[in-house]
C-alpha cells in the first residue's frame, strides 16, 4: 500500500508543475498559490467530515503543525508559483529534485538521531555540484533568457529548503502521534489556506481570467496535488521517515519534465538533465548509507509525540 502511495505522490506532485503553470496564464502567481492550498484544505475537510474523524484539539498539535503548514505549504507554493513565471515546468521539477539534499540537512539539524555521516556530506556536495550544473552559469552569461531565469531558479532552491525544513519537522513531532495522516494534513492545509488568505488582499491582487484548462489545471493542482497528495505524503513520512519518504522526488522530474515537454513544448537544455542526474547521483549517496542494527536499537536523542504525551527513547519504524 506505501508503495502505491508513494507512486500517485510522484504522478501527482510531477504533473504539479504543469497544472501551475497553466494556472499563472490566468491568475497572479500569489492567487495561484493561494487557489491551490484552500482547495486542498477544503478536500481533506470534506475527508475528515465524511470519515468522521475528530480535529485535535491539543494546543501543542496545532502548534506543531502551523510551522509545518509555513514549511511545507504557504512559503514554497508561494515560491514555486512565483519561480514559474520565468522557469519552464520541466526545469522546476527538476529542482525539486533537491528536496532530499535539503531534508538531510535540515535533519542533522533538528533530529539529533539523524546525525550525517561522511557518505552523506559527500552525497550533499554532490548535490551541490549538481544544482551549478543545473543553472548553468556559461549559460547565464551568454543568454538573456536564462539570466531572466536566475531569480526563479533561486526561489525553487527556496522552496526545496521549506521542504526540507518542513519534513524534517514533521519526522520529528508526527511519528508516533495519537493522529493519523488525514488529519493531520487537513489541519496543516487549514492552517496554510488561513495564512494565506490573511495576506491575499495585498499580495494575491491582479486580475483573473479563467477558461476550462485554467479551472481544471487548478482543480487538479489543489483538491488532488495539494490535498489529497499531502495525507498521502504525511502516511509515508511515518511510515518509512523523511529522508526515505522525500525520495519520491527521484520520480517527479520525470513526470514533470516529460509533460512540459508533450503539452507545452518546452525546450530542455542538455545541462538541465545532466544536472538532474548528478543531483540524483548525491541523493543515492546520502540516502544510501544504512543504518546498523545497534544503532536502530538505540536512539540517542528523545522524540516527541505531537498529542502532547511523554517524551521517550525509541526509533520509529
Amino acid at each position: 500500500m506505501n508503495a502505491v502511495l508513494y507512486l500517485l505522490v510522484a504522478l501527482t506532485w510531477g504533473s504539479s508543475f504543469l497544472f501551475a503553470k497553466i494556472g499563472l496564464d490566468g491568475l497572479a502567481p500569489q492567487q495561484v498559490a493561494t487557489v491551490r492550498t484552500v482547495l486542498g484544505a477544503l478536500t481533506l475537510v470534506a475527508v475528515l467530515v465524511a470519515t468522521r474523524r475528530r480535529w485535535p484539539r491539543e494546543p501543542r498539535v496545532w502548534g506543531h503543525l502551523l510551522v509545518v503548514s509555513v514549511f511545507l505549504n504557504a512559503v514554497p507554493s508561494s515560491l514555486m508559483a512565483w519561480a514559474e513565471q520565468t522557469v519552464p515546468s520541466g526545469l522546476a521539477s527538476i529542482y525539486n529534485a533537491t528536496t532530499p539534499i535539503m531534508t538531510l540537512a535540515a535533519l542533522a539539524v533538528l533530529v539529533p538521531s539523524e546525525r550525517l555521516r561522511g557518505r552523506q556530506v559527500a552525497g550533499i556536495v554532490l548535490g551541490i555540484v549538481g544544482v551549478l550544473v543545473l543553472v548553468g552559469p556559461w549559460n547565464v552569461i551568454g543568454d538573456p533568457e536564462v539570466l531572466a531565469s536566475v531569480p526563479g531558479q533561486v526561489a525553487l532552491l527556496g522552496m526545496t529548503a521549506c521542504y526540507g525544513i518542513g519534513l524534517a519537522y514533521l519526522r520529528r513531532v508526527a511519528v508516533g502521534s495519537a493522529y493519523d495522516p488525514v488529519t493531520l494534513a487537513t489541519v496543516q492545509l487549514t492552517l496554510a489556506s488561513g495564512l494565506l488568505l490573511l495576506v491575499a488582499p495585498v499580495i494575491a491582487t491582479g486580475p483573473v481570467r479563467l477558461d476550462w484548462r485554467i479551472v481544471g489545471a487548478m482543480v487538479a493542482l489543489g483538491c488532488v496535488g495539494t490535498g489529497l497528495a499531502y495525507a498521502w505524503n504525511t502516511r509515508l513520512v511515518q511510515a518509512w521517515g523523511a529522508g526515505r519518504a522525500s525520495t519520491v522526488t527521484y520520480l517527479t522530474p520525470v513526470v514533470g519534465v516529460v509533460l512540459g515537454v508533450l503539452v507545452l513544448g518546452e525546450h530542455v537544455r542538455w545541462n538541465e538533465p545532466v544536472g538532474g542526474l548528478v543531483v540524483l547521483f548525491g541523493i543515492a549517496l546520502a540516502s544510501g548509507v544504512g543504518r546498523s542494527t545497534s544503532a536502530s536499537r538505540a536512539d540517542p536523542g528523545p522524540r516527541r509525540r505531537l498529542n502532547g504525551g511523554r517524551v521517550h527513547g525509541g526509533r520509529p519504524p
